[in-house]
């Protein structure tokens, strides 16, 4: 079974390929530049591994929450190759991808991206020996509300933060919250690594999509409407 997946929800391009023994991956930061480049560095990485697109079994692909223009050029792209070849697509949601880059940790992991207008995509999870459980829905709120929130539940674990709104809110939330573990710059964004190991769990559990019904998850409904004059 081989796989290809790609994450172009954030400025760092992550793309994982799974040939059913080993898993490979490229993350490389191209801010802007992913519309342009992710075609060629896909073709160039399939031809590293010596496999021709029409090689690979599944697709796989970040859903969000995360750029609005990220989103819809990556899932752009697999729903493409997946509609030529007929293959099923395995949709992961940014915000787990993000949370599995603490799996070493064990206490409540807390992914926070920014959203632009002093907010933040967030999600709540507690991680432990078993993996990622999911405490809360994927947010989209102030920092001082998802702050609230975690005052209120008083979780009794260790607070782990990770993702690039940290260098935004790193004194707010130590100065709220107290003593949290707030991971290093390599752990704010998808790794192609994870975006495999998602999506054999989807794949095993038949949580699978096509090109007809896989849906992104925008938080910023109003934004991406498309309005008729």
């Amino acid at each position: 079974m081989k796989i290809l997946g790609i994450d172009t929800t954030t400025k760092v391009l992550s793309i994982g390929a799974y040939d059913g023994v080993k898993i490979y991956e490229y993350n490389m930061d191209l801010g802007i530049k992913q519309a342009t480049l992710l075609a060629p560095i896909i073709k160039r990485i399939l031809d590293a591994l010596k496999w021709k697109i029409g090689d690979v079994d599944y697709f796989a692909c970040g859903l969000g929450p995360g750029s609005f223009t990220g989103i819809r050029v990556g899932l752009a792209t697999i729903k493409g190759f997946a509609w030529a070849l007929n293959l099923p697509i395995a949709g992961v949601e940014t915000l787990d991808l993000l949370a599995s880059n603490a799996k070493e940790e064990t206490g409540i992991v807390i992914p926070i991206v920014d959203a632009k207008r002093n907010m933040v995509y967030a999600c709540i999870y507690e991680i432990s020996v078993s993996g990622l459980k999911k405490k809360s829905p994927y947010l989209l709120v102030t920092m001082d509300d998802l702050i609230k929130k975690i005052k209120f539940a008083k979780y009794k674990a260790k607070l782990i933060f990770l993702g690039d709104a940290i260098p935004l809110y790193k004194e707010k939330i130590i100065r709220e919250l107290g003593e949290v573990s707030i991971l290093d710059k390599d752990c704010w964004y998808p790794k192609g690594h994870n975006i495999i190991e998602q999506a054999l769990i989807k794949i095993k559990n038949k949580k699978i999509s096509n090109t007809f019904n896989i849906e992104p998850i925008y938080l910023y409904p109003k934004d991406c409407q498309i309005r008729k004059h």
